[in-house]
C-alpha cells in the first residue's frame, strides 16, 4: 500500500497525467496519486478495469472484485493506460 510519496517526487504534479488521453474501451491500472484526494476505496489500489463511459472530468471504470463485477467513478489522475 502507497503510504507516501518518494523523495524525488514529492511536491510534483506529474502533468502528464492529467492530460492523458483515455477512452472507452482503454484497459486501466488504478494507482493512486497522494497529491490529490482519492474518491475510492484503498483496496483498489493496482487493480485493473476497463473504462466504460466519461463523466465530467471522471471516468467509470468497471472492475472485477472477487467474483462480481463493479463500477466506481475515479479521477483520470487516479489511472494508468495500459497497452
Amino acid at each position: 500500500m502507497i503510504e507516501h510519496k518518494r523523495i524525488r517526487e514529492k511536491g510534483k504534479i506529474c502533468l502528464s497525467k492529467l492530460f492523458q488521453e483515455l477512452k472507452e474501451g482503454d484497459k486501466v491500472a488504478v494507482i493512486r496519486n497522494l497529491s490529490f484526494p482519492a474518491s475510492f476505496p484503498r483496496r483498489l489500489q493496482g487493480l485493473t478495469g476497463i473504462i466504460t463511459e466519461k463523466r465530467g472530468r471522471s471516468f467509470v471504470v468497471r472492475i472485477m472484485t472477487g467474483n462480481k463485477e463493479k463500477q466506481f467513478i475515479i479521477q483520470k489522475i487516479h489511472l494508468k493506460k495500459l497497452k
